[in-house]
């Protein structure tokens, strides 16, 4: 069992590889599953020195939840910036929010930042050296002090719930 953790160091990273891998060349030829296969041992060997230890979950169900959450997010949104530029009447009103982190650990950080940006109608553009805060750019603000709120209680609050940071 040792052995098989020198080999698949990240086998979550594997099997994403292999399935982006046969994704991309549109077939599951024994030859891409082979050559898929030997990619997705080959280069987490070869990055795992870049890596820095992951967080453990600590709570699936709440990562599932979260996810779930997100997805719907990203379709409510969607929609909402569909309406705002099919809209002749409705102007944007695009804005910076300078938004305050709680959380310090840099996965976590990455997390909530893509968890942003996948979100239309927001991205995130910065990061503050000393992990204090991020910056957010919004097509549509309104309420400042509301979106700060929703991002910490909808995205912050269960990510720091899910790897207990």
């Amino acid at each position: 069992m040792k052995a098989m953790g020198r080999l698949l160091p990240t086998p979550t990273l594997s099997l994403v590889l292999l399935i982006t891998w046969l994704l991309l060349v549109r077939s599951i030829a024994p030859g891409q599953l082979i050559l898929g296969a030997v990619l997705a041992v080959v280069i987490p060997l070869l990055t795992r020195g870049f890596w820095e230890p992951l967080p453990q979950v600590r709570h699936p169900i709440k990562l599932a939840r979260f996810v779930l959450v997100v997805l719907y997010d990203i379709v409510k949104a969607n929609v909402q910036v569909s309406l705002l530029i099919l809209s002749p009447k409705r102007e944007p009103h695009p804005g910076f929010v300078e938004y305050p982190l709680s959380v310090k650990d840099p996965l976590t950080i990455t997390l909530l930042a893509n968890t942003i940006t996948m979100t239309p109608g927001t991205v995130s553009t910065n990061v503050r050296l000393d992990r204090s805060s991020l910056l957010i750019h919004v097509l549509d603000m309104h309420d400042e002090q509301a979106l700060v709120r929703e991002i910490q209680e909808r995205y912050e609050r269960p990510l720091k719930e899910i790897f207990e940071c």
